[in-house]
């Protein structure tokens, strides 16, 4: 089984290398960045690929569009600091087939992988508690990363202010940002908005 491994942390590829060192059939690819993973991924048509949620330059999410545009059958697995079910069904609407938080058991990264390269689709057993593979509410799944961030900062009750601080934008770029999340969602005020944001990430 080929393996490629996107992420820009190297002590992430080395922790994974080592994972997998101790597996004889498993041969370990690895970029640094979107742009190499592509090419790598066309060049070394890999069985799995663990990209990375948040790449320079470009997603996670938007890489995986690009491969599976390259390569519809591609088996991809999102590769996350984010145990958050939003970003899971973020994922597998952009057609990721596994989902792991690197904060995970070590020992479920293999795992993952050869349920992934056999086709099958992969949430870690406390994820999938709270959502299930096509069971996912839709709203969700229509999110950029930057609007599911902005849905679970308003689920955990922080204030617009402490939103923009964390996300680093000005008030002005925030604001806009949940005009958009307020037509996609359906919520006619900023407080619909936190209500849905809530409801979605607490239902």
């Amino acid at each position: 089984m080929r393996v490629l491994i996107v992420d820009d942390h190297p002590v992430v590829v080395s922790g994974c290398k080592a994972l997998l060192a101790c597996e004889p059939d498993i041969e370990v690819l690895d970029a640094a960045d979107a742009e190499t993973g592509l090419a790598a991924y066309a060049a070394q048509a890999p069985d799995v690929a663990v990209i990375d949620i948040n790449l320079p330059g470009m997603s996670g999410f938007e890489l995986t569009s690009r491969v599976l545009a390259q390569d519809p059958a591609a088996r991809i697995v999102i590769f996350s600091m984010n145990d958050d079910p939003a970003f899971a069904a973020r994922a597998i609407a952009v057609g990721a087939k596994g989902y792991l938080a690197k904060n995970d058991d070590p020992r479920l990264f293999v795992a993952a992988l050869r349920r992934v390269c056999a086709g099958e689709t992969y949430l870690p057993e406390a994820m999938a508690q709270q959502v299930a593979f096509g069971n996912l509410d839709k709203r969700l799944g229509q999110l950029s990363q930057r609007e599911l961030e902005i849905v679970r900062l308003l689920a955990a009750g922080e204030s617009m202010p402490a939103i923009a601080d964390k996300l680093g934008v000005s008030d002005k770029t925030l604001a806009n940002n949940c005009t958009v999340l307020k037509a996609k969602l359906g919520a006619r005020t900023s407080m619909d908005l936190m209500r849905t944001a809530i409801e979605l990430l607490r239902s």
